[in-house]
């Protein structure tokens, strides 16, 4: 990102004054973004904090001599969500604050109050993203004796949701409209409508969705937009209340995904029969 900072800033960006943000960004395509980044191996931490939290313990018998003590059940099951989570708060402050320190020993240009808060809500998003998928692994965990079925389960998931659903929805797209180009625009539009929908069924797409209108301020629209919506609009980057409200269904998705799986793999593990071997 440093080394192609150079030839992406240009006179006319709306986003010109917006460097650190683009730290995050931006890429020479010898290595991927931040944003990319974080995206393709988040969940793959998720998974690999989770996959093996309930099940390897029970396989040992250790989870039996810990459950005999006057400890109750959910202590453990809130303690393992609440260690990983804790890992990878950490994790991701911490790598987002070397970026920022290293822009800044660069760069020499101190961020604004406006770009650091666009990066704090950024890893929150990305730490509610992870701990999706954290869940998701802990509830799998749960539900299946071997670790490694688990961890199959949750890696088999995250490619579906990352090559495959956009590869099914594409063909549902091609077969309700074979030649977008003779169909009339009201049926194009309804039909990339129907596109985002499903899309935003992936939890990948709500996060890429969320994350790239808090980096880039000069998104100010998330779906296909008639004329007369487009019409008076004025370019320019959005406030960082503004980018919130315009994400905040996707942060509510996110948000309640965990939460739900949160809730099934919690309901399984006090409901899981549990003896010592």
């Amino acid at each position: 990102a440093l080394t192609n900072i150079g030839t992406a800033v240009k006179p006319n960006d709306p986003e010109g004054t917006f460097f650190f943000l683009k730290l995050f960004t931006l890429s020479d395509g010898t290595l991927p973004s931040f944003l990319l980044f974080i995206s393709f191996l988040g969940p793959l931490l998720g998974i690999s904090l989770g996959f093996d939290a309930v099940n390897s313990e029970h396989n040992k018998g250790t989870l039996s001599r810990v459950l005999s003590q006057p400890i109750h059940r959910d202590f453990v099951i809130n303690a393992k969500f609440t260690a990983s989570l804790i890992v990878i708060s950490v994790m991701l402050f911490s790598l987002s604050f070397l970026v920022l320190g290293l822009g800044l020993a660069i760069i020499g240009i101190p961020p604004t109050a406006g770009e650091f808060l666009r990066i704090v809500c950024f890893v929150i998003v990305s730490i509610i993203y992870v701990a999706f998928w954290l869940n998701l692994s802990v509830l799998f965990s749960v539900r299946f004796r071997q670790p490694a079925t688990s961890a199959l389960a949750g890696i088999a998931l995250w490619l579906f949701f990352t090559v495959f659903y956009p590869m099914i929805i594409n063909l549902i797209i091609k077969g309700l409209v074979p030649h977008p180009e003779m169909a009339s625009p009201v049926v194009v539009f309804r039909v990339l409508r129907l596109k985002l929908g499903l899309m935003r069924l992936a939890p990948s797409e709500l996060f890429n969705e969320a994350t790239t209108t808090l980096l880039m301020p000069s998104v100010r629209s998330l779906g296909p937009l008639t004329m007369a919506q487009q019409s008076g609009a004025i370019p320019g980057p959005l406030p960082l209340g503004q980018s919130i409200l315009l994400v905040w269904p996707q942060m509510i998705g996110l948000i309640a995904a965990t939460v739900l799986c949160f809730v099934l793999s919690y309901v399984s593990f006090m409901r899981k029969e549990i003896r010592s071997r």
